[in-house]
């Protein structure tokens, strides 16, 4: 039987999107004062790479506090309250035992159960919070396939603004980059 056969053609080559522009720092007072200035010229989808803590960064960036403390609170409160529940339920309610005229529910004796329920439910409550607004697990990250970002965790610091900002231009934000005195800037690609 004669098949006809596919004619082969050279694979065309993929077109690969933006990620963002990486700029790279020596020093952590010049990394310091770029950020700044990034959050002055107006971008909103930016991080800064460190392989240290850099006291006053989160001022530097216009970072606001984050909403996981109250979902900790939440997760503690629902734990309290959930435990209190079911022991009332079934020692007052469900299967009540007269034990040397003691009364059904007491207070006292539920704060252990009390306090390990809060801890769990604030605990998993961070977890998966923590999870979910990182937008974890992300298998891969872009950045982690450039050479010159390896070193973030070593000696080096960068600012990356990503290609989602509103205001990403590629050449001009090329132009803003290598204003700031950085060592080099790259395209990052995804």
């Amino acid at each position: 039987m004669n098949r006809p056969t596919a004619s082969i053609t050279p694979e065309s080559k993929t077109q690969t999107r933006a990620y963002g522009l990486l700029v790279e720092f020596s020093e952590v007072a010049d990394v310091l004062r770029a950020a700044e200035q990034v959050r002055g010229a107006g971008y909103q989808k930016w991080d800064v790479h460190s392989p240290i803590p850099i006291h006053g960064m989160d001022g530097a960036m216009g970072i606001r506090p984050t909403i996981l403390p109250w979902i900790v609170l939440g997760g503690g409160l629902a734990g309290v309250t959930v435990a209190i529940l079911m022991q009332w339920w079934m020692n007052a309610v469900d299967y009540p035992i007269i034990v040397s005229g003691k009364p059904f529910f007491s207070l006292p004796a539920n704060i252990p159960v009390a306090f390990e329920l809060t801890i769990l439910f604030s605990a998993v409550a961070a977890v998966v919070s923590l999870f979910a607004l990182n937008g974890l697990p992300r298998w891969h990250h872009p950045l982690l396939t450039n050479a010159r970002f390896r070193r973030f965790s070593t000696d080096k610091f960068f600012i990356v603004i990503e290609a989602a900002d509103p205001r990403f231009d590629k050449q001009k934000t090329r132009e803003f980059l290598s204003s700031l005195g950085g060592q080099a800037v790259e395209l990052i690609e995804e």
